[in-house]
């Protein structure tokens, strides 16, 4: 079954390592292959309507082009060619059912991003980082079913302790695309490896943004 979601084909443009556009248009599967960099668009979900906010962990689709099965950032997603911020945001409601407006969003910087950690694959990407924070709780999401295998809801305070080695299991709470929820439990291998400790940086940073603290970046 192939992706619809993922077409080798869509086209991106181009930057160099600075984030400077080159004027460039590529396939996304040739920029993956050649290693060149593009932009894509990250977006962390935190319910905060339970006793202790939980970060929204998106389980990636087994058709995925990269990190298959693999937990990643809730929402994430390309810039396609000549696409804005205002239009990738878009990729939130597309992914887990629920749309939300940029002026809800607290910027997190920019993330730069490089992976090549899969055969045939260069992933060099720069990533606009974004944080939600919203009073739904998981069961309002509808995770879109062939992008995206499942939600899975964590506990910040035993997701911090699960990515700084505290603890080698996190409790989660799991939605499905057909709107099941089930408990179960997430390891540090069920991340996607990265050499930056991103999802750590991610916990810690949602950690100060929850406490008021003003000056976010990852």
């Amino acid at each position: 079954m192939s992706d619809p979601y993922t077409d080798p084909n869509e086209l991106f443009d181009v930057y160099d390592a600075a984030g400077r556009p080159t004027g460039r248009l590529k396939r996304r599967a040739d920029v993956h292959r050649d290693g060149d960099w593009h932009r894509s668009f990250h977006c962390w979900v935190v319910c905060e309507g339970g006793p202790v906010p939980a970060v929204l962990l998106q389980r990636r689709g087994a058709h995925k082009d990269t990190w298959p099965g693999k937990l990643d950032v809730t929402v994430g997603g390309h810039y396609a060619a000549g696409e804005t911020l205002a239009d990738v945001v878009r990729e939130v409601e597309e992914e887990v059912g629920v749309a939300v407006a940029l002026r809800d969003l607290i910027p997190l910087g920019r993330r730069v991003s490089v992976s090549e950690q899969e055969a045939g694959i260069r992933d060099r990407e720069l990533q606009d980082v974004f944080l939600w924070l919203t009073q739904l709780d998981l069961a309002s999401f509808r995770p879109q079913p062939v992008e995206v295998a499942a939600l899975e809801s964590a506990a910040l305070p035993e997701l911090l302790a699960l990515l700084s080695a505290q603890s080698e299991r996190c409790a989660v709470r799991v939605l499905r695309p057909d709107g099941a929820l089930s408990p179960g439990d997430v390891r540090v291998t069920d991340f996607i490896p990265t050499v930056d400790s991103y999802f750590f940086r991610v916990a810690t940073v949602i950690d100060q943004a929850i406490r008021g603290y003003p000056y976010l970046v990852v």
